[in-house]
């Protein structure tokens, strides 16, 4: 299934949360297998995205790798495996906490992001405009 989100809770211990319609087939899936995995996909996988959403595309092909005894998307950006920690019925939706086990990030610095409907890339931040840099120069001094 293709998620709009899901967030880090803490550090100490590593758990994350993710948040399941109470409709949706992978509650119970979840539920009987006491754990989950997350893959956060990289810019260009839209397609991927889409696939999971409810618009399969059967032009996509080995999608899946292991880790953690789990399906994951090959090639994302970032993959978290997580056992089941805590699940909070929250009106429609079961919150599943998740303690992570194993987490693998791949090479490529891009998030695929979802916005207003369409997908898009964050904007390099490290090039501020000249009326920018005269500003903190200004401030520095």
């Amino acid at each position: 299934m293709t998620a709009n989100a899901f967030m880090s809770v803490s550090l100490d211990p590593p758990l994350i949360a993710i948040s399941i319609a109470e409709k949706a087939k992978m509650l119970g899936k979840i539920q009987r297998a006491g754990r989950f995995a997350v893959s956060v996909l990289a810019s260009g996988m839209d397609p991927v995205a889409w696939h999971f959403a409810g618009k399969p595309n059967d032009n996509l092909q080995n999608l899946f790798e292991t880790i953690g005894g789990l399906p994951v998307v090959r090639g994302a950006l970032a993959t978290f495996v997580a056992e089941v920690h805590d699940e909070i019925l929250a009106g429609d939706h079961t919150i599943f906490l998740g303690r992570v086990t194993t987490l693998v990030q791949a090479p490529e610095p891009q998030p695929l992001l979802f916005f207003k409907g369409k997908f898009g890339e964050i904007e390099d931040t490290r090039r501020a405009p000249a009326s920018m840099l005269k500003i903190e120069t200004e401030l520095m001094w």
